[in-house]
């Protein structure tokens, strides 16, 4: 199957439903937990926009991620390792404002390094970057339209690479995380932004009037 056009071959990310830790604001990295019951109910409310029936679903290997397409429907989902999160080493458990508060300009310095930002004992931007474009081009050489369920950090590392953002002060784009980001890949795995923030909740019945 080669589902590529001359825009590019379909690539759609979504982010996990929330678990205990993004409601409590803390950094989960690697740390593998399951979706809150709030989260559960949040996925379970989402609507996929209708034009993604028939893509193949990919996922990270964290539980919440795993989860996350099993209540969209696609628990046939292929797990992949590059969709993993971002590592953030010693730091997963804490909340930023910690680390702000502990770290002081260090932790300034380290975070204005953009796509070079590396928590300590763990993976920067631009290394989330080196490990996706691999798995971009064998997507590419597939050519299988397909969706991935993955984390922020991995979105926002691929988005930096799709519109040339260097991660430092505000993105081109703020990036909604109940919603789907759809990128267009070239034959060489190469992505660019096709829409950014397609709700994922159906828009409210208008009353008659």
């Amino acid at each position: 199957m080669n589902g590529g056009t001359r825009e590019g071959l379909p690539l759609v990310l979504l982010r996990h439903g929330p678990t205990d830790w993004n409601e409590a604001g803390r950094i989960q990295g690697r740390s593998d937990r399951p979706l809150s019951e709030a989260g559960r109910a949040r996925v379970r409310g989402w609507t996929l926009p209708v034009d993604l029936a028939g893509y193949r679903w990919l996922t990270s290997p964290l539980a919440r991620a795993v989860e996350t397409a099993a209540l969209l429907g696609h628990g046939e989902a292929a797990v992949e390792a590059a969709l993993i999160e971002m590592h953030w080493g010693t730091w997963e458990g804490w909340t930023l404002e910690q680390l702000r508060a502990r770290d002081g300009t260090a932790m300034a310095r380290n975070e204005a390094r953009g796509l070079d930002f590396q928590p300590l004992g763990g993976e920067s931007p631009r290394q989330v970057q080196q490990r996706l474009a691999g798995w971009l081009a064998r997507v590419a050489q597939d050519g299988v339209p397909s969706v991935a369920v993955s984390h922020k950090g991995v979105i926002r590392a691929l988005y930096a690479l799709a519109s040339g953002w260097d991660m430092t002060g505000e993105p081109p784009v703020k990036l909604q995380w109940e919603a789907a980001h759809r990128f267009r890949l070239d034959a060489a795995g190469r992505p660019g932004v096709a829409a950014l923030n397609i709700p994922l909740h159906a828009a409210p019945a208008r009353q008659a009037p």
